[in-house]
């Protein structure tokens, strides 16, 4: 509450290969309306006034502005994943012409990234607001709407869509360890990749992303306990649980 009418949009709750401001990117750095954030090659997650968490993942460019409304984040390419709990401040995402918020009085999980020239806006939970030049919808559960950046005079499309053609994980309290696990699984993929090109077999391709993905999942549940131990210790409520059968390492 008491960010509310200042400078500051919140706080880092972890990151990898990113930067603010042209700084790297470390834990607890504080966010100031006007500060820039890219991330490369890894992700980055922002805690935002009273419970809200905002992950940019890998190629991502966004700035961050208080207005009196709340937090803008003003994305320039890339993709950013939210959480918004049912009551917290204002949090908007704007694409060029578009503008992305949650619907007061839902816990809303989505995600609005750049595809192609396009904004995709996926809801997984709650309801997101899209407008843009003078056209508004609600995007509900399980649904994804696409649309042009740029002003245009066709309002958006809306349909239902399992892959946007962008990794659109589990959100969540623990949306961490998903983006993370992304990264580790998308190295995974290129190893593979690459074994294919050095005309290795293919079992030993096989072998050698399967290690990968083991090594990814662990990733996962190291981010997730991590992020869990950070909510605990802002008097949060714990939301990460790990897997059947796993537990977080000891000192997470």
């Amino acid at each position: 509450p008491a960010w509310a009418g200042s400078a500051v949009i919140g706080s880092v709750a972890g990151s990898r290969n990113a930067s603010l401001s042209g700084q790297n990117l470390l834990p607890n750095t504080t966010v100031f309306s006007g500060d820039t954030l890219e991330v490369r090659d890894g992700a980055a997650v922002v805690a935002v006034g009273q419970g809200s968490r905002m992950v940019f993942g890998q190629e991502t460019e966004a700035s961050f502005l208080r207005e009196a409304g709340g937090v803008t984040v003003l994305l320039n390419k890339g993709n950013v994943s939210m959480f918004h709990p049912s009551a917290g401040e204002g949090l908007q995402v704007k694409v060029g012409a578009v503008s992305v918020e949650p619907v007061a009085g839902y816990r809303t999980m989505g995600e609005v990234a750049m595809v192609d020239g396009a904004v995709a806006v996926t809801t997984k939970e709650g309801t997101l607001r899209v407008e843009t030049e003078g056209h508004a919808m609600n995007v509900t559960k399980g649904h994804t709407v696409t649309l042009n950046a740029d002003p245009a005079p066709a309002p958006p499309q809306e349909h239902i869509s399992e892959d946007t053609g962008v990794a659109v994980g589990g959100l969540s309290a623990a949306v961490l360890a998903a983006i993370f696990s992304g990264v580790a699984i998308g190295r995974a993929n290129s190893a593979k990749n690459a074994a294919g090109a050095a005309n290795v077999s293919a079992q030993d391709a096989i072998s050698a992303a399967n290690a990968a993905t083991t090594a990814a999942n662990q990733a996962a549940l190291n981010a997730g306990c991590a992020l869990d131990l950070l909510e605990n210790q802002n008097g949060m409520a714990s939301t990460f649980q790990p897997p059947t059968g796993e537990s977080c390492p000891p000192g997470i």
